[in-house]
């Protein structure tokens, strides 16, 4: 049971997300300091599931670890899931949650933002994500996928980079309203640095860094997005996602600060691409490696679209249930967004500790995505879990790959659009096959994907 232990005002800006906790307000929360200076970063960081359940069935749904150069305390279960991300007392900074790692180069982001000044922008814009837009999008994502799937061919691939590149080409397309070509590729290639400079262990932009890349890319992109949105203000805009952005007014008529727009397609591109770049991923591997569940999907939209090269219309997304089944599968299985931080801004209790305003606090949606008494057989793609009866028998927040409440994921629907259009050209065309026994090592964190780039054949039906 998670209750508000206080109500004092709160005692951290998003400035001071670097401040340090009085000496020994942690003491009594179960956990570990690690190893001199660097405590369990890189414990933590060489296999990050195996170590939180090893924290977990060693402390309990409560821990604290020292790590990336302060103490964190981990929070386990749905439970924790709902008071973190529902956050009913508004305790909870996602500002300063993620500010540590993205606010040099993801600032004034969509999840960089809290409460009223989160509530605002997001409501503007989710004009971009109503259905005239959306049906506009699903052209542009049926266009693009099929022409790239039909160049894929068949045989040997690596799917990680293969996807990789179509979902910035199609970002480019309908988020921007960019044919692909050099543009395109010039600010793909922005994006790509700033995201590994993101993760970067060098924080500074020092000469021949992945940060310096990441900056300068940052800076490219202001400039072009800043240039853009004035001209498409003055031209009245169009039915792409920055268009939408670009126009999208408050509740008041005003628009948006043209800062604002320019920080909002900055973290929609990243937060997109590569969330989407895993997701799919990992459904591929996974219906690779579960043929009967691939051979129910292509007869569910072979019968839906017509077959091989025709397209999933908007008005018929609704209709692959077992292909929506299997996508929300694969997100339990491997999150694309594994951990959660977050800061308290006021005091709190959970699992019968007393967490002290000020502390670095996060969910693990992976953990808790494997937990038996959730989900039996965890280990087991199942996509029958996300039948009507088991959903409403199970805990609301068991399940969180887009995050819940006030920041539940803008562009989830998004999301489930793309990876529906892709798997009816995919599976309609071939069938995917892996090496018998195949099964890559992947990299956790901080967006899952195969070390290996995902070897599979592609083989026509």
């Amino acid at each position: 049971m998670a209750t508000l232990a206080s109500h004092q005002p709160a005692e951290f800006t998003p400035k001071e997300w670097r401040d340090k906790l009085p000496a020994g307000s942690l003491d009594h929360i179960p956990g570990e300091k690690g190893y001199p200076l660097v405590g369990h970063t890189f414990t933590q960081l060489s296999d990050p599931h195996a170590f939180a359940r090893r924290m977990f069935e060693t402390y309990g749904p409560v821990y604290k670890v020292n790590s990336m150069g302060g103490w964190h305390v981990a929070l386990i279960g749905p439970e924790a899931n709902e008071l973190m991300l529902f956050d009913r007392g508004k305790i909870f900074s996602s500002d300063q949650g993620w500010s540590p790692v993205l606010h040099r180069l993801f600032p004034g982001g969509l999840m960089l933002l809290d409460f009223d000044h989160h509530r605002a922008d997001r409501r503007a814009l989710s004009i971009a994500f109503k259905p005239g837009p959306m049906r506009h999008y699903a052209d542009s994502l049926n266009r693009g996928i099929a022409a790239r799937v039909t160049d894929w061919g068949t045989g040997a691939m690596e799917f990680y980079p293969a996807i990789k590149q179509l979902t910035l080409d199609l970002a480019a397309d309908s988020f921007i309203g960019l044919p692909f070509g050099e543009e395109a590729d010039r600010i793909n290639q922005a994006f790509v640095d700033m995201v590994q400079a993101s993760i970067a262990p060098i924080r500074r932009p020092l000469p021949f860094t992945k940060m310096k890349k990441g900056v300068d890319g940052r800076a490219y992109l202001v400039d072009y997005f800043t240039r853009e949105t004035m001209r498409r203000r003055a031209e009245g805009g169009g039915q792409d996602m920055f268009s939408q952005f670009a126009t999208a007014e408050f509740e008041d008529g005003s628009l948006m600060d043209v800062e604002a727009v320019v920080d909002h397609m900055n973290f929609l591109m990243m937060a997109a691409h590569d969330t989407i770049t895993s997701s799919a991923t990992s459904l591929v591997y996974l219906l690779a490696k579960n043929p009967q569940w691939q051979d129910r999907l292509r007869d569910e939209l072979t019968a839906i679209t017509g077959g091989e090269g025709r397209d999933l219309a908007y008005d018929d997304l609704g209709k692959p249930e077992l292909t929506e089944m299997a996508f929300k599968e694969s997100l339990r299985m491997i999150a694309p967004v594994p951990s959660i931080p977050r800061r308290a801004l006021r005091s709190f209790e959970y699992g019968g500790y007393s967490i002290p305003a000020g502390a670095r606090v996060g969910i693990n949606p992976h953990l808790v995505h494997h937990m038996e008494e959730h989900w039996p057989d965890p280990e087991r793609f199942d996509p029958e879990r996300f039948m009507a009866d088991k959903v409403k028998a199970r805990h609301k927040y068991a399940w969180v790959p887009f995050g819940g409440g006030a920041h539940m994921c803008l562009g989830l629907h998004f999301a489930y659009m793309q990876i529906k259009v892709l798997m009816a050209h995919m599976l309609t065309r071939y069938r995917i096959e892996v090496e018998p026994g195949y099964d890559p090592a992947w990299q956790a964190w901080p967006i899952p994907q195969p070390k290996d780039g995902l070897k599979i054949t592609l083989k026509q039906l």
